[in-house]
């Protein structure tokens, strides 16, 4: 089959990301990496003149956000390096484009939040001293002494947003012993007077965001009735207003409110979409934006709150920037996504499937077919096995499937057990079960595969990267005669070791890993027995391991360690496996040139192997 989609061109197709309106709502800053590497530039949105304010200073990859200070003179950004994710702070100045470091401490993960409304202080996510906390930084002093924690405590604590007059600060924390609770908080702006303003159930995800303009009201999302809800809680009574349908099936998520109060923007996310909504705070009532099914996300208001800024983007479109008029009803491309010498006409659209699993139910995925339409042909196929596991797969463009879609191959995406987006239940179906449900449901993806009169039954194979990676080595290793070929990205192999180095190096991490897995010695046994590691010597499939010596997440021991394992058992390297090693990357490629050597590295083993 002819190929239309050249490799080189795909992958240097530029990236917008991360877009955040300024205070006065007059312009937007943003990352791309038109230059070949990201740069952070800011946008007048009158009179569309755009610049670039960073030259290399921004971050290789894109794992942190930034904010505008409170005077939109200043951006306030995070930087690692090489992918190591030790989150450093900077601050450039919009018009001269001058960047100077803040005070970090080698190892910590400093991740700017909010500025308050004084000018000179940064409300900061930080690892310093251990877990995650909550911090101030002033920006007018030096070193250490610029630094206060506001919060210490053991589990993961995230600030959310100063108050509107910056004498409180929204944040969500767990003081119950069941690991897996949320409840929002408020404190003073000093660290004083923490109290939790919100637990709708113990056990549920209950978590306060923005400040509604009048600082008497927050934004709340609760998952206590079995899904994501969002409602207003007037903070002197202690009285929720639920906005989201109390239908068991609408899953939504909190945004910000309009700079008059009127509308608080939502995320709805159904059937692997996400849809603008608004609610109206006074009357109650649900506004659905005017746009095609795909995935709308990041969204801000914008030019004194009548526009909504916010990407766009669909499984056979780029992402691109809109910005929507709320008086009209009507989205204006602000930036559009560009396509170079590729022809979207040749991306295959993501059509949306059930597939049968065990006990009777479905798995919801997205299936992307081979461009090729000659009868009778039939294709290789790979289950593409998304990470977190607290994640899903959307009907969203993706430059690796379009890819891969256009070599002949035929990939279905599912959203197993454990993802977001289809309830609590589903969501928490592989608690302490990592390698059970959601292993039978990826098995259950290949047999679905089989099955489709356009898949060769015997070329079927398993990839993805972090979690998705534990899933490839695992399914590779207790389904052995299931895949063909395994190629475990960044992935896990062990799962006490992983938890030893993320309690040190990303302790907030650690506690996720606790609230998913169990405790390591209680649940020891289940541990060993989840661990691809632990069954290497089963493996019959052929495995291409990629991982980034810089990853904290999946550290590169991981992978190494299952390659000594399979060395061990009398594996032989290119006649049973192949793997390699990136010095300069962490947890997966964070820029074009990665993106290139990991496509090509990938398509040439697929094309030997399956």
């Amino acid at each position: 089959m002819s190929e239309r989609i050249p490799l080189e061109t795909l992958t240097a197709l530029p990236t917008v990301a991360a877009l955040s309106v300024s205070h006065g709502g007059e312009e937007v800053a943003f990352y791309a990496d038109w230059t070949g590497r990201f740069e952070l530039y800011v946008l007048k949105l009158r009179t569309r003149e755009r610049r670039q304010v960073t030259n290399g200073e921004a971050p290789k990859g894109i794992r942190a956000g930034f904010v505008w200070s409170h005077d939109d003179t200043r951006i306030l950004f995070s930087r690692d390096e090489g992918g190591d994710e030790r989150q450093a702070l900077f601050e450039v100045t919009v018009a001269p484009g001058e960047v100077r470091p803040l005070q970090h401490s080698p190892g910590s993960m400093d991740y700017a939040v909010d500025a308050h409304p004084d000018g000179r202080r940064l409300l900061v996510n930080s690892t310093r001293g251990g877990q995650m906390n909550v911090h101030v930084y002033d920006l007018t002093r030096e070193g250490e002494d610029a630094w206060t924690a506001l919060t210490r405590q053991p589990n993961t604590t995230q600030g959310v947003a100063w108050s509107p007059d910056g004498t409180r600060v929204t944040l969500n924390t767990n003081e119950s012993a069941d690991l897996r609770n949320l409840d929002g908080h408020v404190m003073n702006a000093d660290g004083s007077d923490l109290r939790r303003v919100l637990r709708v159930r113990e056990g549920s995800r209950d978590g306060v965001g923005r400040w509604h303009p009048d600082g008497r009201r927050v934004a709340v999302t609760s998952d206590a009735d079995g899904h994501g809800r969002v409602g207003l809680l007037t903070l002197e009574s202690g009285e929720v207003r639920w906005l989201t349908p109390a239908d068991g099936v609408t899953e939504e998520e909190a945004g910000e409110f309009s700079p008059d109060g009127r509308w608080l923007s939502v995320i709805r996310n159904v059937e692997s979409t996400l849809t603008p909504v608004l609610y109206d705070t006074e009357t109650g009532q649900a506004r659905e934006l005017r746009l095609p099914p795909g995935l709308a996300y990041g969204m801000e208001f914008a030019l004194d709150g009548t526009r909504l800024l916010f990407q766009h983007t669909t499984t056979t479109t780029r992402p691109e920037v809109l910005l929507y008029d709320l008086e009209t009803d009507t989205p204006e491309v602000l930036l559009p996504a560009e396509y170079g010498e590729v022809d979207p006409a040749d991306f295959v659209p993501g059509e949306y499937v059930r597939y049968p699993t065990e006990g009777g139910l479905h798995v919801p995925a997205i299936l992307y077919r081979s461009r090729s339409t000659t009868p009778g042909e039939r294709f290789p196929a790979l289950v593409c096995v998304h990470g977190g596991p607290t994640a899903q797969f959307f009907r969203a463009f993706s430059a690796q499937l379009q890819f891969l879609a256009d070599r002949g191959y035929v990939v279905l995406c599912p959203n197993v057990r454990g993802s977001t987006g289809y309830g609590v239940e589903w969501r928490d179906a592989n608690l302490r079960d990592w390698g059970g449900r959601d292993l039978e449901d990826v098995a259950a993806g290949a047999e679905y595969l089989k099955t489709l009169d356009f898949v060769d039954p015997g070329r079927v194979g398993v990839f993805g990267g972090s979690y998705g990676g534990y899933l490839s080595y695992l399914a590779a290793v207790k389904k052995p005669g299931l895949f063909k070929v395994s190629v475990p990205i960044v992935g896990i192999t062990d799962l006490h070791r992983l938890f030893e180095d993320n309690s040190r190096d990303m302790p907030q991490l650690g506690y996720y890993f606790r609230t998913l897995m169990g405790d390591p010695v209680e649940q020891a046994g289940l541990w060993r027995e989840r661990s691809p590691i632990t069954h290497a010597a089963n493996l019959k499939a052929h495995m291409f391991m990629i991982h980034g010596v810089n990853d904290p997440r999946c550290p590169v021991n991981q992978a190494r360690g299952f390659r000594d394992a399979l060395l061990a058992h009398g594996r032989e390297e290119g006649r049973d496996f192949e793997y390699v090693e990136f010095g300069d990357e962490g947890h997966g490629a964070g820029d074009i040139a990665g993106r290139t050597r990991s496509y090509r590295l990938l398509a040439d083993y697929l094309a030997r192997r399956l």
